[in-house]
C-alpha cells in the first residue's frame, strides 16, 4: 500500500529588512566612507590654508573651489564640484557629515556603489547649478547638502517601488522619516538666512529623478517601473539641465578681471610709493647743488610725470565691471594717477620757463592730489 505524504513547499520571503543596512560597518559602504573622509581632509586643510574653525571668511572659501557666479561663469565650471566639499565651519560640517552617514550608508546598498557615487556626483552638481541661476551672483556657496538631499530624493523612489516586498511597519518608518526631514528641512533653509536652499531644492529633484533612471531591482516581487517612466526621467533630466543653463543670470563681473584689478591695484601703491619719495627727493634739490632748472624739469619729465602716465594707462587697462568690488577704488586711482601725471607735467614746465607761480600752483595741485593708500 503506498502511502501519499503532502509535499512542504518553502515559504516564500515575501518582507525584506532594511534595517541591518542602515547598521552596517564601514567596510561595507566604501564610498560613503571615502566621501566623509575627503570632507574631513579638505576641511582640515582650508584650517591650515587659514579658515576659521567656526566660520570661514569667504574668500577662503572662494579660493578652494566654492560655486560663486563671477567665478564659476568665468571659465571655472568645475566649482560645481568641488563646492560639494567646502563647508564654512565645523558646525556646517559635522551637519552634513552627520546626515550624510544616517542615509548614504542605506543608498550605497541599495542601488549600488558605482550607482551611489554617479547619484550623489551628478545631482550635486545640478543642484549646485540651480544654486548659481538663482543666486549665483549674491553669495558664495558651498557645502555637501545639496548631494545629500539627492540621496533622499533616491531613497524616497527606491522605498516606493518597494513597498509591496518591505514589512510594512518599516516602510512607514523610513519612506515618512525620510519625506519629512527633507521636509522639515527645506522649509528651515527657506526661514533661516545663509542657507542655501536653492541647492537643498535642486539636489532633491535630481536625486528623485536620477534614482528613477539608475535604479536597479532589489528582489522578487518589487514594483518595477516600466521603462517609458526611466526614459521620461532621463528626458526631463537632459531638459532640466538645459533649461538652467540657459536661465544662467550674466555674472555682474568676471573673478578673472576682478583678480587683474586687484594685481594692478596693489602694482599701481607700491609704484606710487616709490615715485613719491622720488619726487620729494628731487624737489629737495635746488640750482646751488648744481642742478640747473632745465636737469630738475628733466628728472620731473621723466621719472615722475612719464610713471604716473604708464600707471594710468595700466590701471585704465584693468577694467574689471562697473558691479566689480575693486571698481570704484580703481577709478578712485585712475584719477589720482591723472593728477599727479599732469602736476608734474605742470611742474616741469614751470621749471624750464623759471616762473615762481607756475611752480607754486603745480605743488598745489600735487598737494590736492590725495592718494588712497591707507586702504590696502
Amino acid at each position: 500500500m503506498s502511502v501519499s505524504q503532502p509535499i512542504e513547499i518553502p515559504a516564500v520571503q515575501t518582507h525584506h529588512s532594511l534595517t541591518a543596512l542602515m547598521s552596517t560597518r564601514p567596510g561595507r559602504v566604501p564610498v560613503t566612507t571615502a566621501l566623509l573622509a575627503v570632507n574631513v581632509v579638505v576641511f582640515g586643510l582650508m584650517l591650515m590654508a587659514g579658515a576659521g574653525f567656526w566660520h570661514t571668511p569667504n574668500g577662503v572659501q572662494l579660493a578652494w573651489g566654492a560655486n560663486f557666479g563671477p567665478a564659476t561663469q568665468d571659465g571655472q565650471w568645475w566649482r560645481l564640484f568641488t563646492a560639494l566639499f567646502i563647508h564654512f565651519g565645523i558646525v556646517h560640517l559635522a551637519l552634513n557629515l552627520w546626515a550624510l552617514w544616517d542615509v548614504g550608508r542605506l543608498v550605497e546598498q541599495l542601488y549600488g556603489r558605482w550607482r551611489f557615487l554617479l547619484l550623489y556626483v551628478l545631482s550635486g552638481v545640478l543642484g549646485n547649478l540651480v544654486s548659481l541661476v538663482l543666486h549665483g551672483n549674491q553669495a558664495v556657496s558651498g557645502g555637501a547638502s545639496g548631494a545629500i538631499f539627492s540621496l533622499y530624493g533616491a531613497l524616497l523612489v527606491f522605498l516606493w517601488r518597494a513597498r509591496r516586498i518591505v514589512d510594512p511597519g518599516e516602510f512607514r518608518w523610513l519612506f515618512g522619516g525620510a519625506a519629512v526631514f527633507a521636509s522639515l528641512m527645506l522649509g528651515v533653509g527657506f526661514i533661516v538666512q545663509g542657507i542655501d536652499n536653492a541647492a537643498h531644492v535642486g539636489g532633491l529633484a535630481a536625486g528623485a529623478l536620477l534614482g528613477l533612471v539608475i535604479v536597479r531591482r532589489w528582489g522578487p516581487g518589487e514594483s518595477t517601473p516600466p521603462g517609458s517612466l526611466a526614459w521620461a526621467a532621463a528626458a526631463l533630466l537632459v531638459l532640466g539641465t538645459g533649461a538652467l543653463v540657459w536661465s544662467l543670470p550674466e555674472p555682474r563681473y568676471r573673478l578673472g578681471e576682478e583678480q587683474k584689478a586687484r594685481a594692478a591695484i596693489q602694482q599701481f601703491l607700491v609704484e606710487d610709493q616709490r615715485t613719491s619719495q622720488r619726487w620729494s627727493s628731487l624737489l629737495a634739490r635746488n640750482p646751488r647743488t648744481g642742478h640747473s632748472f632745465d636737469e630738475l624739469a628733466g628728472h620731473i619729465d621723466a621719472d615722475i610725470a612719464a610713471v604716473y602716465e604708464r600707471s594710468f594707462e595700466q590701471l585704465m587697462a584693468a577694467q574689471p565691471g562697473g558691479a566689480a568690488p575693486s571698481a570704484p577704488r580703481l577709478e578712485l586711482l585712475q584719477s589720482y594717477a591723472s593728477e599727479r601725471a599732469e602736476a608734474a607735467r605742470e611742474l616741469s614746465q614751470g621749471l624750464r620757463e623759471k616762473d615762481p607761480t607756475h611752480i607754486r600752483q603745480a605743488l598745489e595741485h600735487a598737494r590736492q592730489a590725495s592718494a588712497p593708500t591707507a586702504k590696502r
